[in-house]
């Protein structure tokens, strides 16, 4: 697989990025960026560390020449993969600006990245916990239900001017029809996010609204902070990608169908061997950004609750 950095790739024009990935030889990974300048959102530094890990050792790097190169280097792109670009930085305090690319296996290492996320997010702990909830529903999908054998890799950055933050996940599993598939029958890759992201809908059981551990609400949930906060949110699976647009009104509707949003998709790209998401956030404190984040914190309680309800339902053998 080829994959350039380009002096631009974040969620508003991230298509392009996408349809320059060159799938040719998928047992392998090729680098190369801008020469003039990089930058990129944090969702491409994931998707770059999530195939290293499943091609390694083949991966190669050209020589990078961009003035902005000691960023990628300094979110930990090239210590992920292994490599050395022979490129040497100054590394800066990181916590309250970015969390380098982390390769998360277990929910201890999830722990760690949610613990370093808060001071990243600049909200009080209750706002921030919804937050930290979604991430780590979809971190936790990835672990139990994507058949990832090198895990999850995410990175965030905060952009003070904004006060917005950019985090991006990604893995090469089974991807998101075959997640899905396993309960619901679906005809394409495209169909199958659409699925992903209606809420109730988990490739876990064909029951509707999901179980008590799994809802199918966690990118329903993602996907409506964006909407609220007038953001972008990605997700590619397969030769499939979702992006919800943002809204041209102040009105805001919060669709259980996701193609009933303002929204461009495309089903026609290079095939990626798991899922890709992407968001990007606006932590400016509105109304209907706190009642969105206290609904999504009221359905963490109880999903914590019912976890710990099943947990003391197991059966017992005596």
């Amino acid at each position: 697989m080829k994959i350039h950095l380009p002096n631009s790739a974040h969620l508003g024009n991230i298509d392009a990025f996408f349809k320059r990935i060159d799938t040719k030889n998928p047992n392998a990974l090729s680098i190369s960026a801008n020469k003039k300048w990089i930058s990129v959102h944090p969702i491409v530094l994931s998707m770059i560390a999530a195939y290293g890990a499943k091609v390694r050792p083949h991966i190669s790097c050209e020589a990078m020449t961009a003035k902005s190169a000691p960023y990628i280097v300094r979110m930990g792109l090239f210590d992920s993969l292994g490599i050395d670009c022979g490129i040497e930085v100054n590394e800066h305090e990181s916590a309250g600006r970015f969390i380098p690319v982390t390769q998360i296996k277990t929910s201890d290492q999830l722990s760690d990245f949610l613990n370093e996320m808060v001071p990243l997010l600049h909200l009080a702990p209750e706002q921030a916990r919804p937050i930290k909830y979604i991430v780590s529903e979809l971190t936790r999908n990835v672990l139990e239900h994507a058949s990832a054998p090198h895990g999850a890799f995410l990175t965030a950055q905060y952009f003070k001017k904004s006060n917005r933050i950019a985090v991006g996940i990604a893995d090469t599993g089974v991807g998101i029809r075959k997640s899905i598939n396993a309960s619901h029958a679906t005809g394409s890759d495209l169909e199958a996010i659409r699925l992903a992201l209606t809420p109730g809908i988990t490739g876990t059981t064909r029951r509707e609204g999901g179980t008590e551990q799994n809802a199918g609400a966690g990118l329903f949930f993602i996907k409506s902070i964006a909407n609220v906060t007038r953001d972008f949110f990605v997700i590619y699976s397969g030769s499939a990608m979702f992006k919800l647009l943002k809204r041209s009104t102040n009105k805001i509707r919060l669709h259980v169908d996701p193609f009933e949003d303002r929204h461009s998709v495309d089903s026609d790209l290079p095939k990626w061997p798991g899922t890709v998401v992407g968001i990007d956030i606006s932590l400016e404190q509105t109304a209907e950004f706190n009642v969105l984040l206290d609904h999504i914190r009221d359905t963490y309680d109880q999903a914590i609750r019912e976890r710990k309800k099943a947990k003391y339902r197991k059966p017992k053998f005596i």
